[in-house]
């Protein structure tokens, strides 16, 4: 236990996360990755157990938790060896419903985040477009305002829980004629007429329902605007420190999976008469690997330290998801090459690991995005500031 950082509350948390993904999630695993679908019943456990609610508000029925208590919810998701499993929950509760929480009124609060704690209601977040990648500013869909409601029209693609979330948090421009000053968030049930989905097919995630979404005069009442309109944009970058140090701590975790787990591999595995685990050139790999993913680990805990204090620490939250997401790609090729050709076999899960890994340094704002975020402050002292 790092008693820096986790109480023994956070480790008795920790244990009995694990034990209900052991018992209620890993028999499925499997069957949920050739499908490519996660079945209903297992949010509702997982709203049940509190586990979608850890820092939502209690008169939400959520706990109120500390930051360190979602560090533990995402670290164990990634070693049960389902990158689209962990995704689907951690896009619902930290990407969803953070918008519903900081924006939404209480009449939204009440309709959507409430049930979304419970495990009742899915939640997709809707910002990027075919045509618009990391360019957030540059989106085309839009949003105008006719009377009491807006129209929606437009396409955003590749939405973890696009295809079974039953309400969209959608970014959209009010006036695009202001660029990025004209950009607002509405809420939306998925079932509302002229929204149509496609289901994507990924090289990684494969348990996840990835989708292009379609706007096709979408009425929505002006009521579902969540926050002022035109403040769009920083509330999508306010929330973004968030979303990379989640992406930064995936990353160390499955890592430390993937060296856990070839480890024990090495233990066993014997060559010319002895374990794999004595051989000096392999040995010294797992050491430069172990070095590097625990150098990732303490700096990721001092940024969630640093959020959960209140501070807006985009740039190393933008460091964190840059560096852990490339040591995890190395970690995941150079951890499948210690397995030899059973690396390469299917039921090892060093495969899907690698697959599901590469998503690390696109998803979330890309690693060539986040290099020019890091210079604009390292070089150009630019300052990021949280919405006012």
């Amino acid at each position: 236990m790092n008693s820096m950082y986790f109480t023994e509350e956070h480790e008795s948390f920790r244990q009995s996360f694990k034990e209900f993904l052991q018992k209620e999630v890993v028999p499925y695993i499997e069957k949920w990755e050739k499908e490519g679908t996660i079945e209903r019943f297992i949010w509702k456990k997982m709203g049940e157990m509190g586990y979608f609610g850890l820092n939502t508000p209690e008169e939400y029925g959520g706990l109120g938790l500390d930051l360190f208590y979602t560090t533990i919810f995402l670290e164990e998701l990634q070693k049960i060896n389902s990158g689209g499993f962990a995704a689907a929950m951690w896009a619902h509760a930290y990407l969803a419903m953070t918008h519903v929480n900081k924006e939404g009124d209480d009449r939204i609060k009440k309709a959507y985040l409430t049930p979304s704690i419970e495990g009742e209601k899915i939640g997709c977040l809707c910002i990027t477009e075919p045509f618009g990648g990391s360019d957030v500013a540059g989106m085309r869909t839009t949003a105008i305002k006719k009377g009491d409601t807006y129209i929606i029209n437009g396409s955003k693609t590749f939405i973890t829980n696009g295809v079974y979330a039953d309400y969209m948090v959608v970014a959209a421009k009010t006036q695009p004629e202001l660029g990025n000053k004209g950009l607002s968030i509405f809420i939306m049930d998925s079932n509302t007429p002229g929204i149509s989905t496609t289901k994507l097919d990924k090289l990684g995630w494969r348990a996840s329902d990835t989708a292009e979404i379609a706007f096709d005069n979408v009425v929505i009442p002006a009521e579902n605007l969540m926050g002022e309109e035109g403040k769009g944009f920083p509330y999508i970058m306010q929330h973004f420190a968030l979303e990379r140090i989640i992406m930064g701590i995936n990353a160390h975790a499955r890592s430390e999976y993937a060296i856990d787990y070839v480890l024990q591999y090495m233990s066993e595995r014997q060559a010319f008469g002895r374990s794999i685990d004595k051989f000096q050139a392999l040995r010294h790999k797992v050491a430069e690997m172990a070095s590097e993913v625990e150098m990732c680990k303490i700096f990721n805990y001092t940024v969630v330290k640093r959020l959960n204090d209140g501070e807006y620490a985009v740039k190393e939250a933008s460091m964190s998801k840059l560096v852990s997401t490339k040591v995890a790609d190395q970690v995941a090729y150079d951890c499948l090459q210690l397995l030899g050709g059973y690396g390469y076999m299917e039921d090892y899960p060093m495969a899907r690991l690698l697959r599901d890994s590469r998503l690390g340094p696109i998803g979330g704002g890309t690693s060539e995005i986040l290099r020019e975020i890091i210079a604009k402050i390292v070089i150009d002292k630019k300052s990021y500031k949280p919405a006012t």
